[in-house]
């Protein structure tokens, strides 16, 4: 049975070969990489939630609509979401839907005007 140090040496040679030898380790030149790469990624929302405090990590899963939504506007937003999620900051969605060739009804919409 081979030792750990051997283990580990013929699992560094496969990743030194560009094969990812831990889960969650891709990139990593080395075993060595790939643990250290792993262990950062199945941290990373642990980390932040830490850094923010529970609450401060909650309002920050809330907040991303509201973003989104200052970055275009009330009516950009209000479209957004009536054309199904095609509207982008430089094309509006009925634009992305003619492009696509999706049909868009109107009509089933409320608008602010009826």
């Amino acid at each position: 049975m081979a030792s750990s140090e051997e283990e580990r040496a013929e699992l560094n040679a496969r990743a030194r070969q560009g094969e990812t030898v831990v889960p969650g380790g891709t990139g990593g030149k080395s075993l060595e990489a790939q643990e250290h790469l792993a262990e950062g990624r199945s941290r990373g929302g642990q980390t932040r939630r830490e850094q923010l405090g529970t609450e401060g990590y909650q309002e920050m899963g809330s907040r991303g609509g509201r973003t989104r939504k200052e970055q275009l506007g009330r009516e950009g937003y209000q479209e957004m979401g009536r054309k199904g999620g095609l509207s982008t900051i430089d094309k509006p969605g009925a634009e992305r839907a003619a492009e696509e060739g999706a049909e868009i009804h109107d009509s089933k919409f409320r608008t602010s005007n009826r």
